[in-house]
Protein backbone atom coordinates (compact mmCIF):
# COMPACT_ATOMS: atom_id res chain seq x y z
CA UNK A 1 0.00 0.00 0.00
CA UNK A 2 1.77 3.46 -1.32
CA UNK A 3 2.12 6.23 1.49
CA UNK A 4 -0.84 8.52 -0.61
CA UNK A 5 -3.03 5.67 0.35
CA UNK A 6 -2.89 5.57 3.82
CA UNK A 7 -2.49 9.53 3.92
CA UNK A 8 -6.09 9.56 2.16
CA UNK A 9 -8.73 11.55 4.31
CA UNK A 10 -12.30 9.59 3.88
CA UNK A 11 -16.22 10.63 4.66
CA UNK A 12 -17.57 7.23 6.15
CA UNK A 13 -21.15 7.50 5.18
CA UNK A 14 -23.41 4.21 7.01
CA UNK A 15 -26.72 3.31 5.81
CA UNK A 16 -27.94 1.30 8.93
CA UNK A 17 -31.26 0.51 7.16
CA UNK A 18 -29.48 -1.89 4.50
CA UNK A 19 -26.02 -3.42 6.81
CA UNK A 20 -25.92 -4.96 10.31
CA UNK A 21 -24.22 -3.65 13.10
CA UNK A 22 -22.32 -6.82 14.11
CA UNK A 23 -19.14 -5.93 13.14
CA UNK A 24 -18.98 -2.29 13.04
CA UNK A 25 -15.60 -2.76 14.56
CA UNK A 26 -14.75 -4.77 11.51
CA UNK A 27 -15.88 -2.21 9.03
CA UNK A 28 -13.54 0.29 10.67
CA UNK A 29 -10.10 -1.69 10.79
CA UNK A 30 -11.11 -2.26 7.18
CA UNK A 31 -11.57 1.20 6.90
CA UNK A 32 -8.30 1.58 8.15
CA UNK A 33 -6.34 -0.19 5.64
CA UNK A 34 -7.27 2.81 3.22
CA UNK A 35 -7.04 6.28 4.93
CA UNK A 36 -7.84 8.04 7.79
CA UNK A 37 -11.77 8.32 8.32
CA UNK A 38 -12.06 11.96 9.45
CA UNK A 39 -15.93 11.89 8.51
CA UNK A 40 -18.48 9.05 9.76
CA UNK A 41 -21.60 9.15 9.97
CA UNK A 42 -24.93 6.47 9.92
CA UNK A 43 -28.24 7.18 8.64
CA UNK A 44 -31.60 6.18 10.16
CA UNK A 45 -34.85 6.58 11.68
CA UNK A 46 -33.89 6.62 15.07
CA UNK A 47 -37.34 6.38 16.57
CA UNK A 48 -37.61 2.72 15.26
CA UNK A 49 -36.68 -0.06 17.05
CA UNK A 50 -34.93 -2.07 14.21
CA UNK A 51 -32.08 0.83 15.00
CA UNK A 52 -31.34 0.65 18.59
CA UNK A 53 -29.08 -2.23 17.65
CA UNK A 54 -26.63 0.66 16.46
CA UNK A 55 -27.09 2.91 19.43
CA UNK A 56 -24.67 0.97 21.74
CA UNK A 57 -21.42 0.79 19.14
CA UNK A 58 -21.56 4.49 17.55
CA UNK A 59 -20.12 6.42 21.02
CA UNK A 60 -17.25 3.27 21.09
CA UNK A 61 -16.31 4.25 17.27
CA UNK A 62 -16.88 7.99 17.08
CA UNK A 63 -19.96 7.59 14.87
CA UNK A 64 -22.47 10.72 14.20
CA UNK A 65 -26.22 9.52 14.09
CA UNK A 66 -28.01 11.38 11.65
CA UNK A 67 -31.67 11.24 12.30
CA UNK A 68 -34.01 10.98 9.18
CA UNK A 69 -37.52 10.36 9.78
CA UNK A 70 -39.43 7.72 7.49
CA UNK A 71 -41.96 10.32 5.25
CA UNK A 72 -43.35 7.35 3.29
CA UNK A 73 -44.29 4.03 4.53
CA UNK A 74 -41.87 1.86 2.50
CA UNK A 75 -39.58 4.02 1.33
CA UNK A 76 -35.95 3.86 2.91
CA UNK A 77 -35.82 7.95 3.69
CA UNK A 78 -31.60 7.85 4.54
CA UNK A 79 -30.73 7.28 0.70
CA UNK A 80 -31.53 11.06 -0.06
CA UNK A 81 -29.90 12.38 3.02
CA UNK A 82 -26.91 10.53 2.59
CA UNK A 83 -26.55 11.45 -1.34
CA UNK A 84 -27.11 15.32 0.58
CA UNK A 85 -24.56 15.22 2.33
CA UNK A 86 -22.30 13.21 0.12
CA UNK A 87 -22.25 15.90 -2.37
CA UNK A 88 -21.66 18.75 0.63
CA UNK A 89 -18.49 16.76 1.78
CA UNK A 90 -17.59 16.84 -2.40
CA UNK A 91 -17.68 20.21 -2.88
CA UNK A 92 -16.03 21.29 0.70
CA UNK A 93 -12.97 19.58 -0.62
CA UNK A 94 -12.14 18.35 2.65
CA UNK A 95 -11.82 14.78 2.26
CA UNK A 96 -10.06 12.68 -0.18
CA UNK A 97 -12.49 9.95 -0.79
CA UNK A 98 -15.60 8.15 0.45
CA UNK A 99 -16.49 5.32 2.15
CA UNK A 100 -20.53 3.98 1.39
CA UNK A 101 -21.07 1.33 3.64
CA UNK A 102 -24.67 -0.33 2.08
CA UNK A 103 -26.33 -2.91 0.47
CA UNK A 104 -28.11 -0.98 -1.92
CA UNK A 105 -28.35 -0.09 -5.46
CA UNK A 106 -29.66 3.36 -4.93
CA UNK A 107 -26.19 4.32 -4.08
CA UNK A 108 -24.65 3.40 -8.06
CA UNK A 109 -25.13 7.36 -9.34
CA UNK A 110 -23.77 8.46 -6.35
CA UNK A 111 -20.60 6.23 -6.36
CA UNK A 112 -19.91 6.98 -10.67
CA UNK A 113 -20.83 10.85 -9.37
CA UNK A 114 -18.05 10.87 -6.81
CA UNK A 115 -15.50 8.97 -9.06
CA UNK A 116 -16.35 11.52 -11.70
CA UNK A 117 -14.78 14.00 -9.83
CA UNK A 118 -11.59 12.42 -9.10
CA UNK A 119 -12.31 10.66 -5.60
CA UNK A 120 -11.90 7.46 -4.23
CA UNK A 121 -15.09 5.37 -3.65
CA UNK A 122 -14.56 2.59 -1.70
CA UNK A 123 -18.34 0.33 -0.61
CA UNK A 124 -18.83 -1.97 1.67
CA UNK A 125 -21.90 -4.35 2.12
CA UNK A 126 -23.07 -8.07 2.32
CA UNK A 127 -22.71 -10.34 -0.29
CA UNK A 128 -26.63 -9.65 -1.87
CA UNK A 129 -24.98 -6.29 -2.95
CA UNK A 130 -26.60 -5.83 -6.50
CA UNK A 131 -23.57 -6.06 -8.91
CA UNK A 132 -24.23 -2.06 -10.32
CA UNK A 133 -23.26 -0.58 -7.08
CA UNK A 134 -20.53 -2.71 -6.63
CA UNK A 135 -18.78 -2.21 -9.95
CA UNK A 136 -19.39 1.81 -9.34
CA UNK A 137 -16.73 1.59 -6.67
CA UNK A 138 -12.91 1.33 -7.06
CA UNK A 139 -13.08 -1.09 -3.96
CA UNK A 140 -15.89 -3.25 -2.65
CA UNK A 141 -15.35 -5.43 0.32
CA UNK A 142 -18.05 -8.27 1.65
CA UNK A 143 -19.18 -7.60 4.88
CA UNK A 144 -19.34 -11.51 5.24
CA UNK A 145 -15.53 -11.62 4.86
CA UNK A 146 -14.94 -9.33 7.72
CA UNK A 147 -17.20 -10.98 9.91
CA UNK A 148 -15.30 -14.61 9.46
CA UNK A 149 -11.55 -12.43 9.97
CA UNK A 150 -12.84 -11.52 13.32
CA UNK A 151 -14.20 -14.67 14.43
CA UNK A 152 -10.62 -16.44 13.67
CA UNK A 153 -8.92 -13.59 15.85
CA UNK A 154 -11.71 -14.26 18.34
CA UNK A 155 -10.67 -18.37 18.57
CA UNK A 156 -6.91 -17.78 18.30
CA UNK A 157 -6.80 -15.62 21.46
CA UNK A 158 -8.86 -18.24 23.30
CA UNK A 159 -6.63 -20.40 22.40
CA UNK A 160 -3.48 -18.16 22.87
CA UNK A 161 -4.93 -17.40 26.84
CA UNK A 162 -4.03 -19.55 30.08
CA UNK A 163 -7.32 -18.69 31.20
CA UNK A 164 -10.60 -20.51 31.01
CA UNK A 165 -12.91 -18.68 28.14
CA UNK A 166 -16.24 -18.23 29.95
CA UNK A 167 -18.15 -18.29 26.96
CA UNK A 168 -17.61 -20.55 24.12
CA UNK A 169 -16.01 -18.68 21.00
CA UNK A 170 -18.14 -19.00 17.80
CA UNK A 171 -16.47 -21.17 15.37
CA UNK A 172 -14.90 -19.17 12.31
CA UNK A 173 -16.97 -19.59 8.80
CA UNK A 174 -14.46 -21.96 7.45
CA UNK A 175 -15.66 -22.18 3.81
CA UNK A 176 -14.83 -19.58 1.30
CA UNK A 177 -17.67 -16.83 0.05
CA UNK A 178 -16.41 -17.99 -3.34
CA UNK A 179 -14.53 -20.79 -5.60
CA UNK A 180 -11.78 -20.25 -7.44
CA UNK A 181 -13.74 -21.15 -10.60
CA UNK A 182 -12.96 -20.69 -14.18
CA UNK A 183 -14.05 -16.99 -14.40
CA UNK A 184 -11.30 -16.14 -11.56
CA UNK A 185 -8.93 -18.14 -13.23
CA UNK A 186 -9.30 -16.31 -16.72
CA UNK A 187 -9.44 -13.35 -14.97
CA UNK A 188 -5.47 -13.90 -13.19
CA UNK A 189 -4.25 -14.91 -16.72
CA UNK A 190 -5.57 -11.89 -18.51
CA UNK A 191 -3.50 -9.71 -16.04
CA UNK A 192 -0.65 -11.64 -16.06
CA UNK A 193 -1.07 -11.00 -19.75
CA UNK A 194 -1.53 -7.67 -20.05
CA UNK A 195 1.36 -6.45 -18.10
CA UNK A 196 4.21 -9.23 -18.03
CA UNK A 197 7.66 -8.02 -19.07
CA UNK A 198 9.35 -10.56 -22.18
CA UNK A 199 10.27 -13.19 -20.49
CA UNK A 200 6.16 -13.39 -19.02
CA UNK A 201 7.22 -12.38 -15.56
CA UNK A 202 4.73 -10.00 -13.72
CA UNK A 203 5.25 -7.75 -10.43
CA UNK A 204 2.39 -9.65 -8.14
CA UNK A 205 1.73 -5.93 -6.37
CA UNK A 206 0.81 -5.08 -9.99
CA UNK A 207 -1.01 -7.69 -10.35
CA UNK A 208 -3.33 -7.05 -7.90
CA UNK A 209 -4.13 -3.61 -8.68
CA UNK A 210 -5.25 -4.31 -12.41
CA UNK A 211 -7.14 -6.82 -11.13
CA UNK A 212 -9.07 -4.63 -8.34
CA UNK A 213 -10.08 -2.41 -11.03
CA UNK A 214 -11.15 -4.95 -13.05
CA UNK A 215 -13.20 -6.71 -10.70
CA UNK A 216 -13.91 -4.12 -7.51
CA UNK A 217 -14.93 -6.62 -5.50
CA UNK A 218 -12.05 -9.01 -6.28
CA UNK A 219 -10.22 -10.01 -2.73
CA UNK A 220 -8.46 -13.06 -1.76
CA UNK A 221 -10.09 -13.10 1.45
CA UNK A 222 -13.80 -14.16 -0.62
CA UNK A 223 -11.66 -17.52 -1.70
CA UNK A 224 -10.60 -18.27 1.90
CA UNK A 225 -6.99 -16.76 1.72
CA UNK A 226 -5.46 -14.13 4.04
CA UNK A 227 -3.63 -12.42 0.78
CA UNK A 228 -3.06 -12.55 -2.99
CA UNK A 229 0.11 -14.33 -2.93
CA UNK A 230 -1.14 -17.85 -0.79
CA UNK A 231 -4.15 -17.87 -3.05
CA UNK A 232 -1.99 -17.82 -6.58
CA UNK A 233 0.46 -20.17 -4.77
CA UNK A 234 -2.33 -22.57 -4.79
CA UNK A 235 -2.41 -22.41 -8.65
CA UNK A 236 0.83 -24.19 -8.95
CA UNK A 237 -0.92 -26.15 -11.95
CA UNK A 238 -1.25 -22.69 -13.83
CA UNK A 239 1.32 -20.58 -12.30
CA UNK A 240 4.90 -20.00 -11.34
CA UNK A 241 6.13 -18.30 -7.95
CA UNK A 242 9.49 -16.47 -7.92
CA UNK A 243 10.17 -14.58 -4.86
CA UNK A 244 13.06 -12.01 -5.44
CA UNK A 245 15.68 -10.68 -2.74
CA UNK A 246 14.76 -6.90 -3.14
CA UNK A 247 17.33 -3.70 -1.69
CA UNK A 248 15.63 -4.24 1.57
CA UNK A 249 16.69 -6.77 4.04
CA UNK A 250 14.15 -9.26 4.92
CA UNK A 251 11.84 -8.36 2.00
CA UNK A 252 10.95 -10.56 -1.14
CA UNK A 253 9.52 -9.16 -4.38
CA UNK A 254 6.83 -11.28 -5.38
CA UNK A 255 6.79 -12.09 -9.60
CA UNK A 256 4.14 -14.54 -11.07
CA UNK A 257 4.25 -16.39 -14.63
CA UNK A 258 1.41 -18.62 -16.86
CA UNK A 259 3.47 -22.22 -16.73
CA UNK A 260 2.68 -21.73 -20.77
CA UNK A 261 4.02 -18.69 -21.52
Amino acid sequence: MSQDTIELKLAVLIDADNVPYSNVKGMMEEIAKFGTPTTKRIYADWTKPNAGGWKSVLLEHAITPIQQYSYTVGKNSSDSAMIIDAMDLLYSDKVDGFCIVSSDSDFTRLAIRLRESGMKVIGIGEQKTPNSFIVACDRFIYIEVLDGAIKKKAKKRSADTKKPVEKPVEKPVEKSLNKIDLHTIELIETTIEDICDDDGWAFLGDVGNLIVKRKPEFDPRNYGFSKLTPMLKSLTDILEIDERESDKKGIKHVYVRLRYS
